[in-house]
């Protein structure tokens, strides 16, 4: 029993000991504390997140036009005349 015991212990220890300090060097020149933060910021953003169908198609107002008229275009500057 004291053996299984001891074996349980040094299981946990060196379990323990593979787990980076919040200090350690991380990826990207930041801490593995900062990396984490990032992830877990990042993660709460995607949850915000809207789907496509939650917002509404815009209304085009009464009486305007999808097209573009002619008269409403803008013009070309002209060009300077050659010598």
């Amino acid at each position: 029993m004291r053996a299984a015991s001891l074996l349980v212990l040094g299981a946990m220890l060196a379990l323990a000991a593979c787990h980076k300090a919040d200090t350690a060097p991380g990826p990207g020149g930041v801490t593995v504390g900062e990396a984490r933060a990032l992830d877990d910021a990042a993660q709460m953003i995607e949850d915000q997140r809207l789907t496509h169908d939650a917002i509404p198609a815009p209304v085009a107002p009464a009486g305007a036009s999808s097209k573009t008229s002619a008269s409403a275009a803008p013009k070309a500057a002209p060009t300077p005349a050659s010598r």
